[in-house]
């Protein structure tokens, strides 16, 4: 006779990780955000715009993090915001947190795959840029498959080696760094901050967000964490405080090495204000191209590692397909979701070039989904912890958000100052991404008898 299976007997995730590797996750997922993307805030906001705007992200996502950490170390699964939704608004408010952080996850690392092979394909010419990206995808899937701990490990080591190369550049760039060129034109081609560059600050919105997007995905590594507790809001609050310093560096000592016009439209901004300073052939310059991989292979593969708890708790739940929550009988990893992810980036990778939308390639169009997703996800988020402090003041909280309702108020209102700001300016996206979101509610009404009917089955 077989014993059926239940929420209780089922494979679980390792719990291994510890507060070290968790603050490398944390960083990891977002450090390629300090080498390339931000820089196309300067050529709509000007140096000085783009800092009021980048300080204001900064702001909304250091409140936003202290908010966050009070559901993470509370309800401590890998859904992350699908599972405080689902505690705070039932099954509707768990599939829109849920479907908006597949949008976040799911969509970013095609991006990042497709500028790691075109970084390889400028060192050896004869490499197919998607292929590298698709070799990238291969090898990065069959790290997360073979153990979280592993893993987690090598997270930690490029998250570290890419840090150091942030503070190479600024120590190179130091000598040559002046506030005047910093400063010269910083107002959106304006001398002085005027009502004439709002706007060029609130369409730099989407640059500023990439300095820190998917910070939260630590959250999907709760259920793997040792002591998620205490490990958590440690790697959380550490980690947006790295960032916040490393973003701030990065984009002061860039635009102050020389003419920073010259960078604001390009995707290695780096390399490029340390060739100002050291020269073309310098050993320092090549050392940075080199090393700029880590900061690129750091973030994707850490956004595979949340994208693909991410699909396994949604699927847990009977809101994908369950076979997607399968765990690896030895290494205990959600192999299946890993790869069904890893399918959709790759998709995406070989309609790059292919599918226009709006002006712009496909992938460039992803990049902004992405962005919606975070958004939504945050204002949810954000609703899920006024929610849950009302309705259930007795759960338990090991960590308290400092000087609530303050902090997640300015989160929630930075959030939403951000989905009206990205919806006005690029609006053709934002249909899409609302009419996948409907969708995909239609589906889940669909099967809303088929979940209620298993989970009877599963409790007989």
């Amino acid at each position: 006779m077989t014993t059926p299976t239940t929420a209780a007997t089922a494979p679980a995730l390792k719990q291994t990780l510890g507060t070290l590797q968790l603050w490398g996750i944390a960083v990891g997922l977002v450090i390629s955000g300090e080498y390339f993307g931000w820089s196309y805030g300067w050529a709509s906001a000007g140096t000085l715009g783009f800092t009021v705007t980048a300080l204001f992200i900064a702001l909304m996502y250091t409140c936003f993090i202290f908010s966050f950490t009070e559901l993470t170390t509370a309800i401590p699964q890998a859904g992350g915001p699908f599972a405080y939704s689902k505690a705070a608004f039932g099954p509707g408010g768990a599939y829109l947190a849920g479907a908006a952080t597949l949008f976040e996850f799911v969509f970013a690392p095609p991006a990042i795959a497709l500028a790691i092979g075109a970084y390889l394909n400028v060192q050896f010419p004869a490499l197919d840029p998607k292929l590298a990206a698709v070799g990238a995808y291969l090898v990065f899937m069959t790290l997360n498959i073979v153990g979280v701990q592993l893993a987690a490990s090598f997270e930690l080591l490029m998250t570290v080696l890419a840090i150091g190369e942030l503070l190479v550049f600024m120590g190179v760039v130091a000598p040559g760094f002046s506030i005047a060129n910093f400063v010269r034109g910083g107002w959106a081609g304006q001398d002085r901050f005027g009502a004439a560059a709002i706007p060029g600050m609130l369409a730099a919105v989407p640059f500023a967000i990439w300095f820190f997007l998917a910070i939260e995905g630590v959250a999907m590594a709760a259920e793997e964490a040792k002591n998620p507790r205490r490990s958590i809001p440690i790697a959380y609050v550490s980690g947006i405080l790295t960032l916040v310093a490393l973003a701030i560096g990065v984009m002061v000592f860039a635009g102050g090495a020389g003419d920073w016009t010259r960078l604001a439209n390009i995707n290695d901004p780096l390399p490029q204000a340390m060739k100002g300073i050291v020269g073309a052939d310098s050993n320092w310059l090549h050392m940075l191209v080199w090393l700029g991989l880590f900061g690129l292979v750091a973030s994707f593969h850490g956004i595979i590692l949340g994208y693909s708890r991410q699909i396994f708790a949604l699927a847990r739940e009977g809101f994908l397909p369950r076979f997607l929550a399968r765990i690896h009988p030895r290494f205990r990893t959600p192999h299946r979701a890993i790869l069904a992810g890893g399918a959709v980036g790759i998709a995406a990778i070989f309609s790059d070039g292919l599918v226009r939308f709006g002006g712009q390639t496909l992938t460039a169009n992803i990049v902004t989904l992405s962005v919606f997703g975070a958004i939504t996800m945050y204002i949810v988020s954000m609703l899920s912890l006024f929610k849950l402090r009302r309705t259930a003041p007795g759960m338990a909280r090991p960590f308290r958000t400092p000087l609530y309702p303050w902090l997640p108020g300015f989160a929630l209102f930075a959030a939403v100052v951000c989905l009206v700001t990205m919806v006005y300016y690029n609006f053709l996206i934002f249909c899409v991404y609302a009419a996948l979101l409907a969708l995909g509610y239609l589906v889940f009404l669909l099967g809303r008898g088929k979940r209620a009917a298993q989970a009877g089955a599963e409790t007989a």
